[in-house]
């Protein structure tokens, strides 16, 4: 049995619909810009495909057979869809868009993310709702396995086609209530190591970066408890005397939507007097999203949320 698909050449469609259209192999090829040689063994196949003549001669011109005439408007339809089809989206309107985005992300990033990022969709795309998932406690393949559309923290555990975005570079202060011995005086390494203090860790570890650089010079604090999220820290920070780590914006920077949490709880930000490495938040996607219309307006919208300032500065 013949195979259907063998003749099927969307070339072939076009040519058709141009000869139905101009009744003319010359007025044909120039609408498709070839040559009317190479349109006539355009036709001379179209007519060994359809088994029918198509166009035939009349005096001075070409006139469709009745096959032809029953094939106009179905030859010009497909044309169209094959435009549709085959023309690029060219952006979309964010308030056609009726979508729900799943985030991933840590609790002080979702907590900072979550009101500047639904008043950007109530704003711009209403139809947008966002649905924000804690960090997995072992990084999986949330990303690939479309389960997530947006990964936003240190991103540090992704697969090999993963993209990845960096948003802003932070540094870590120390967050203590009003009122803390620490916040009376000037903080030295001394007074930050023999401070009793919160980690957060959704592995559960007592140590980090910061007992790194205490060991440097020779000392060691003392963490009391460990909470697998930073807003858990600040609140247990702001209710007594233990030390949390806040992220915060680098010296000179303007102050990062990260640590407003802390600030709401009454934190006070104390430079911390040793070289801790930097914390870069950024975006990581499955490619299969980059192009999507929606996705875009999704990740412009978190760069706009997490780093306002430049964004502002960009847009000059």
């Amino acid at each position: 049995m013949r195979n259907p698909l063998a003749n099927l050449d969307a070339n072939l469609a076009v040519a058709l619909d141009a000869l139905l259209t101009e009744q003319s192999v010359t007025r044909a090829a120039a609408r498709l810009q070839t040559s009317p040689a190479a349109m006539s063994r355009t036709l001379a196949r179209l007519r060994r495909v359809l088994q029918d003549p198509l166009l035939v001669r009349a005096g001075q011109a070409m006139v469709p057979t009745p096959r032809a005439e029953a094939l106009r408007e179905e030859a010009a339809a497909v044309v169209r869809r094959l435009a549709a089809l085959l023309t690029p989206s060219g952006g979309i309107d964010p308030a056609t868009l009726r979508r729900t985005f799943t985030v991933q992300a840590a609790d002080v990033v979702g907590a900072a993310l979550a009101p500047g990022l639904l008043e950007l969709a109530r704003r711009e795309a209403p139809g947008v709702s966002l649905r924000v998932l804690a960090e997995e406690w072992e990084a999986g393949p949330a990303l690939r396995e479309g389960r997530v559309d947006l990964e936003i923290g240190a991103i540090d555990h992704v697969d090999p086609e993963t993209r990845v975005e960096d948003l802003v570079t932070l540094r870590m202060a120390a967050g203590v209530r009003a009122g803390h011995p620490l916040a009376e005086t000037t903080l030295t390494p001394a007074g930050l190591a023999a401070a009793e203090h919160v980690a957060v860790s959704r592995r559960g570890r007592f140590t980090g970066p910061l007992d790194a650089a205490l060991a440097e010079q020779g000392l060691s604090r003392r963490v009391t408890a460990v909470l697998p999220g930073h807003l858990a820290a600040m609140a247990l920070a702001a209710a007594g005397d233990v030390v949390c780590l806040v992220p915060a914006a680098l010296p000179g920077e303007p102050s990062s939507p990260l640590s407003a949490a802390a600030h709401a709880m009454g934190l006070r930000l104390l430079d911390i007097p040793l070289p801790l490495p930097p914390l870069t938040i950024g975006t990581a996607w499955h490619p299969r999203h980059t192009a999507d219309g929606g996705h875009q307006w999704l990740r412009a919208a978190v760069r706009r949320v997490l780093r306002p300032a430049r964004e502002e500065r960009g847009a000059r």
